[in-house]
């Protein structure tokens, strides 16, 4: 049975390019026929769908060269209450032609569809969402979608708050009518004595007028909900909670109605099994959509961040005009206490900028001219005149906001037990209720129809699988925003999940464990020589360098205040050093064999200079006016931090492991100073993927954490890509983790996190399953023969609120997480996202 579907493709040019494309659609596996029109630059494929698949074709498109068109819609459903709701609507959208993939939250309540526009519509998208009986919530003009989805959250909330009260007004006098003659000895007997059957007959009238506002005004939604998850073969917690109600309200209204069809003394009525239950059920409904609520506070707090307004110069004149009107290029001024509204570049003034929001680092940050600034960061103490680079959805804070709100999104692989389960759940508790309904009609004795009825309608309403849709997408919104507020950032909840199976944790050196720019560490002058001195002429001759190591020594010489002369003359050495004449003296500076070559004697500072190459440090010398003067040290000195963070993984049960270019002998210093025991050195950047590889053989999982260009292989390899967040942008778009912060301390933190959370979910999980497993046998009887007890209705249904409101509440406790090694400040920008 084929089908046919149209691809776009785009990039082709010319006559050949239709031909390469067609020819390689046509030499797939199952593909029967494929056209290509270069007009309207789309492919017709018909092709076995037993054989490929939609995304194999666009594989296939991408591998001959040529790009295909897919798009991405949300949408917010509404009107979902259980994880079958969730396969519903997934199902429904992946059955249109042209669906590539959809995912479905029910804790965001949104659906993520990827489709072929030249296949199918939005239009047709949110029709197939609306078929299966749920609503989409358009998009209303002036408003954001934040707006809207809270605007939407606390209407829900007021909704069900006002029908929880309004069912309590009923089911309250309700329940005191039902249970009351029960629970006091003797009261039953005593009214029949006193009046007889009439007293029972009026009692079941009121009962009856109490139950049917109930039944009929807050118990619709079941109703409507639930007859079109029964139409479309797909029963929900809805269609369970309908079918119970109805039953037990039905069977209490003939008992009240025509009491003389059934035999004497067994016409018993079950209104608060009905009334009840329904305000009990929507009771957990109202808890639950308030924990939600609470769920998304980290997104709302990131939302908070965003600025409304911006004063910007143009034309000489200072404007106020909303942040979302601001051009790339705008001058902006910012005064002390402010927000800054966009990313940019200091152009003017200084200050200290509270970027704590941002990176999770407490101190504020130093502001200069050239210094990069992140909107949503508040100015402290200065004036700031700043130059936009980046606006609306490209600032960092932006592109922060769609990481979480994706990751929030999306499914972590453990999900994947849960919706398996869920898609024979309900039609299982169907059979077990109709089974259960049998077995007490035949083995129940005089009352078997009543008996059969309060068994059936306590495992219809107490197996209703909310629990299990709630247990891991509630957990993972919690735990991705947590991350966020501590400067964590996991793409996808596949990412988050991935983390805390890792066994080996391989860190790049340069820029990860170190700072990533050298420095002067250690100046050694031989006696009588003064070191001020020294230094001042040597970085006065190293003023004409580019070489990172000139630069350090300069730098060092300018943060020590000490100004430097005019060299008259400096001529590079290549491969050994540099001479140069400063303030009247010979200037000579480079490594052993320089000085060798020039007839300087080193001996002085043998062992010096073999300690500092054994620290990992590399030492040279220096020479004035053709005498010994210093050994000098430069390197690229260890991050705060990054000795602690190895520590902490090791804690954790994790080899740590260092993957570096540099000379072993360097690498092997460096890991002995953090305390790793595993080194692959002198690695090129293209071998830096293969030495991940290498770690992943015999089946570990392995996270990478860089932030070079040349790290993006090695990321794209491990099993979890961790980014420094101030690296690059290339680095960043690579890997699954991103580190708002340059300090590896982060790492730690995004493992515990992810430990953290996971539990939490195998929590919910277990507590969602084990609910159902131990309670439906218990709904059913099975502690009648022991104690001749069943289960209420009215407790089934307390007890199905009590565990949704259980997975909630766990989830949460996330919120309290405490990373275990608090991230310190560093000198090193905001992350760059873009």
């Amino acid at each position: 049975m084929s089908k046919t579907i149209e691809l776009g493709v785009q990039g082709m040019t010319c006559a050949s390019c239709v031909g390469r494309v067609e020819r390689g659609l046509k030499k797939m596996d199952g593909v029967l026929d494929a056209t290509v029109n270069l007009a309207t630059e789309r492919a017709t494929v018909t092709y076995d769908p037993a054989t490929t698949t939609p995304p194999d074709l666009l594989a296939r498109v991408r591998d001959i060269g040529y790009d295909p068109v897919s798009a991405e819609l949300d949408l917010s459903v509404q009107g979902m209450t259980c994880a079958n709701c969730v396969g519903r609507v997934e199902r429904a959208l992946n059955k249109q032609d042209g669906v590539l993939s959809a995912s479905v939250n029910l804790a965001t309540e949104r659906a993520t569809v990827t489709y072929l526009p030249a296949q199918v519509s939005p239009g047709q998208l949110k029709a197939a969402v609306r078929a299966a009986g749920y609503d989409v919530r358009e998009d209303q003009p002036g408003l954001s979608r934040e707006q809207q989805e809270r605007q939407a959250r606390e209407q829900e909330v007021q909704a069900l708050r006002r029908q929880v009260q309004f069912s309590a007004v009923f089911a309250v006098p309700l329940l005191l009518l039902a249970m009351v003659p029960m629970v006091v000895p003797g009261l039953e007997a005593r009214l029949m004595d006193a009046f007889g059957h009439r007293v029972m007959t009026a009692l079941n009238w009121v009962m009856l007028a109490l139950a049917l506002p109930i039944q009929f005004g807050p118990g619709r939604r079941f109703y409507r909900l639930g007859r079109k998850s029964l139409r479309s073969g797909s029963p929900d917690m809805n269609a369970l909670v309908m079918i119970g109600t109805t039953a037990a309200f039905a069977y209490s209204l003939v008992a009240t109605v025509l009491p003389g069809l059934f035999p004497a003394g067994t016409a018993h009525v079950y209104y608060e099994a009905s009334g009840v239950v329904i305000t009990l059920i929507l009771l957990g409904k109202y808890f639950e959509a308030v924990a939600k609520g609470r769920s998304s506070e980290a997104m709302k707090s990131l939302l908070s961040l965003q600025a409304k307004a911006a004063r910007v110069l143009r034309g000489g004149q200072e404007l106020d005009l909303p942040a979302d009107e601001v051009l790339v290029g705008d001058l902006i001024s910012v005064r002390p206490g402010e927000k800054i509204p966009v990313d940019g570049e200091v152009t003017q003034g200084a200050s200290f900028v509270d970027e704590s929001m941002i990176t999770g680092e407490p101190v504020p940050v130093r502001k200069q001219v050239g210094a990069a600034v992140v909107g949503g960061t508040i100015n402290q103490n200065g004036a700031l005149t700043f130059r936009a680079t980046r606006v609306g959805a490209e600032t960092a804070l932006a592109q922060i906001i769609r990481l979480v709100e994706t990751a929030q999104g999306s499914k972590p692989p453990i999900q994947g037990l849960a919706d398996r389960v869920v898609a024979v759940f309900v039609p299982i508790v169907l059979g077990v209720a109709a089974l259960t309904f049998l077995l007490w009609l035949v083995l129940g004795g005089p009352a078997s129809l009543s008996y059969a009825l309060v068994t059936t309608v306590a495992v219809l309403i107490i197996a209703c699988p909310c629990a299990m849709g709630l247990a891991t997408p509630t957990s993972v919104m919690v735990g991705t925003g947590k991350a966020a507020e501590l400067g964590v950032l996991f793409k996808s909840g596949g990412a988050l999940e991935g983390l805390q199976a890792v066994q080996v944790v391989a860190l790049d050196k340069t820029g990860t464990l170190t700072k990533g720019h050298p420095e002067l560490t250690d100046l050694l002058t031989a006696p009588g020589v003064d070191r001020v001195r020294t230094l001042a002429l040597v970085a006065a001759a190293e003023t004409q360098s580019e070489h990172p190591v000139a630069r350090a020594i300069v730098d060092a010489a300018r943060r020590d205040g000490i100004a430097l002369p005019e060299p008259t003359s400096v001529e590079a050495v290549p491969g050994f050093g540099l001479d140069a004449q400063v303030d009247g003296h010979r200037v000579q500076v480079g490594a052993d064999r320089f000085m060798r070559q020039l007839g300087v004697d080193v001996t002085a500072f043998e062992a010096q200079a073999a300690r500092l190459g054994d620290e990992g440090k590399s030492p040279l010398y220096a020479a004035l006016d053709g005498q010994l003067a210093a050994v000098i040290a430069v390197a690229d000195p260890i991050k705060d931090g990054s000795v602690e963070a190895v520590r902490a993984l090791r804690a954790m049960g994790l080899t740590v492991a260092m993957i570096t270019g540099d000379h072993a002998r360097t690498a092997h210093a460096i890991a002995r100073q953090v305390g790793i025991d595993e080194v692959r050195a002198e690695v090129l950047p293209s071998g830096k993927s293969d030495a991940v590889q290498a770690l992943q053989a015999g089946g570990q999982k392995v996270a990478f954490v860089g932030d070079g260009i040349n790290d993006a292989p090695a990321l794209a390899q491990a099993d979890v890509g961790v980014a420094i967040g101030t690296g690059t942008d290339v680095a960043v778009e690579t890997a699954d983790v991103i580190l708002m912060s340059g300090d590896l301390r982060g790492v730690t933190n995004a493992f515990a996190l992810s430990r953290a959370t996971l539990r939490n979910i195998r929590l919910n999980l277990f507590w969602a399953f084990a609910y159902n497993v131990v309670l439906i046998p218990v709904a059913a009887g099975a502690l009648y023969p022991a104690f001749g007890t069943l289960l209420s209705p009215v407790l089934a249904a307390a007890a199905m609120g009590f565990s949704s409101v259980f997975v909630l509440t766990n989830a949460l406790r996330l919120r309290g997480f405490r990373p275990p090694v608090p991230v310190q400040p560093v000198a090193a920008p905001a992350a760059q996202l873009a």
